[in-house]
Formats: C-alpha cells, structure tokens, sequence
C-alpha cells in the first residue's frame, strides 16, 4: 500500500520551507486559534453589556414584539426572573423602558413621574430582588406622550425648556425609586445640566447620568416604537434629534453634555455611526456607550430566518465591530444570547 509522506510546505507546517524571502509574515499570527486569541486587539466580555428590557402591566405576561423576533415585552413577574437570568450570565446592566396604556398617556407626560409608576414599581422590585445589578432608567416623554414625541407640544412644536422641566421631574423619581443611573434620550438642550443639578439638590449625588448625547434621527427605530407603541402621531423628530449626515455636531453635542455634568455619554444608534464613536472615543476620557438599536436587531434576525447569514457569528462580529471602534459599553437585545455564547 502506498502512504503519502507528509508536505514539508504545507502552509499549516511550523518547518514549511519558503518560497521567498519575506521578513514578515503577518499570517504567522493567525495560524491558530490559540494564536489568534493570545494576540486579539479587541475583547468583548459580558461586562461590555447592558440588556434593554421592556416591561408592562400584568401578571404572568410576556408578549413578543412582532418585530423583535425573540424579543419581549414582560410584566414585572416575569421580568425579575428575566433579570435575574441575565445576572447570571455575567450581565452587570439593564435599561428599562415601559408599554404605557394610552389612558395614561397626555401631552405632559405626567405619568412619567408619578412615584407609583410602571418603572418606579420595577426599579424598586428589582433592587430587591436583584441587588447587584445596576439599573438604568430611560428619561424622556415619549412611551407617556399622547404625540408620541418626546417632548411637550404646543401648535406642532416640540417646547424644549417646558419639556426639561418635566425631564427632571422623572429623573427624580426614578432616583428616589432606587436607579443607578438616569439616561435622558430626548435629546431636548441643556437637560442633563437641569437633571445632574437637580439631583445634586436632592441629595442624589450618586444617582449617574447616561446622556444619549449623539442620537441620531435614525430610521433604525422603527421595532422599538412598534414594542412600546410610541410612534410620533404626526411629523418626525428632526427638529429635537440630530441629522445622519453631522459628525461635528455630535462632538458639540457630546462636550455640552459632559460639561452639563453627564458621566456616559452614548451614540445611538450604532452601526451607521461607528465613525461617530470613533471620533468621540478620540475627544473624551468618559466612558463610551453606543446602541445597537432595535433595526439593527431586526435585520439581523430577518436575514438569520431566511437562512442568508451565520446568526450567531454576525452577532458578534457586529458587536466587536462596535467595541473595535471605541465603545467600552454597548446596549444590545442580543446581550443574553451573547454572554451565554461568551460563557461556552
């Protein structure tokens, strides 16, 4: 019987011979999978995540978000025992956002800061059950707006100070309910200023500030205004959130912040503006968060169904792609799904 001996220039052979007289050979450092991890640039982790979580009214709900496959709405049961899984999966972080009936809604949002409310409720039951996990609360008017608009309207404009004022009402609350941090996404001017003093005032010199500083008017949000029915009921909201095609913008938008007091400054969303976390990582020495919003969710989802990508090898490589270019925390509704493929 005839054996094939070995080939001494195989490409996988550590005694390969070469075949020129290159000094460099950068495919050394990819030769295994040992090799690749030892020399990785960029490590994602279960620490670089915090979990959007939706939560409504009820008892033993959960509802899927027709738009999110794998993704759903919880009453607040549930949604402890969802916490509580991702706490043990490494996650250290959640964003809460809430499903408002619309009797609850009006033009002033007051329900955002009612002290009994879905999100103090949650906030409070968390803590309890779940005392290590930090705990983030969206701040702004929209999921409580009759308009659906983050702010207050008056004859079809979104009134800024007016709204600021109602932002800081909310932001209070959530803080006496026991948040880490506030996260004010309305992009309304000069609210984290009037937030980080009022809290100062009232004794919440803890409580931190997550400003969603550089948030885009972004067509990427369609999902998430589909999971917590807080579509605009008329216009859009590009007079208030910033236009796709301004970088410098975001970085005025970013100093104000910091100099308002914010203490994480965030870019939504993530993946068309990877070059906008890049710039900002380059401009601040606070930490970085990006979102990689509902969209982006969506269309990796649709395309995975159809049978078009690797799921889960997209997943991270999207990720890594949006720690690659600066983000040192990334909002994600895949943040289970990747600390359990990070755990394996």
């Amino acid at each position: 019987m005839l054996t094939q001996s070995p080939n001494p220039k195989s490409e996988n052979d550590p005694k390969a011979k070469a075949t020129g007289s290159l000094l460099y050979r950068p495919r050394r450092l990819r030769r295994t999978g040992a090799l690749r991890r030892m020399v990785r640039e960029t490590n994602l982790t279960a620490n670089d995540l915090i979990y959007p979580l939706f939560v409504m009214e009820g008892e033993g709900q959960r509802e899927e978000v027709p738009s999110m496959p794998d993704c759903f709405r919880f009453s607040l049961d549930l949604l402890l025992q969802e916490v509580k899984a991702a706490r043990e999966l490494g996650i250290g972080a959640i964003a809460l956002f809430p499903l408002i009936s619309p009797s609850q809604k009006d033009n002033a949002g007051t329900e955002s800061y009612n002290p009994d409310g879905l999100i103090p409720r949650s906030v409070r039951a968390i803590k309890q059950a779940v005392p290590n996990i930090l705990v983030i609360t969206d701040v702004a008017l929209d999921p409580y707006s009759s308009e659906g608009h983050d702010g207050i309207v008056k004859d079809g404009i979104i009134l800024n100070d007016e709204t600021v004022a109602v932002l800081v009402k909310q932001a209070l609350t959530h803080a006496e309910a026991g948040a880490d941090f506030v996260a004010p996404s309305d992009m309304m001017d000069g609210r984290i200023g009037a937030i980080r003093n009022a809290l100062d005032a009232e004794g919440w010199i803890n409580v931190g500030i997550l400003a969603y500083s550089a948030k885009y008017a972004s067509a990427y949000y369609g999902p998430f205004r589909d999971a917590l029915d807080s579509a605009p009921k008329f216009g859009d909201k590009k007079t208030y959130q910033m236009d796709a095609a301004n970088a410098k913008e975001a970085l005025k938008e970013v100093e104000l912040d910091i100099a308002e007091g914010a203490d994480i400054v965030m870019v939504k969303p993530a993946l068309a503006y990877l070059d906008i976390i890049c710039r900002i990582k380059e401009r601040t020495n606070l930490p970085v968060a990006a979102y990689n919003v509902s969209g982006e969710y969506a269309m990796i989802k649709a395309a995975a169904e159809q049978g078009w990508i690797d799921e889960g090898k997209v997943i991270l490589e999207t990720l890594t792609s949006i720690k690659r270019a600066g983000a040192d925390l990334i909002l994600t509704y895949f943040a289970k799904d990747v600390a359990a493929r990070l755990q394996a």
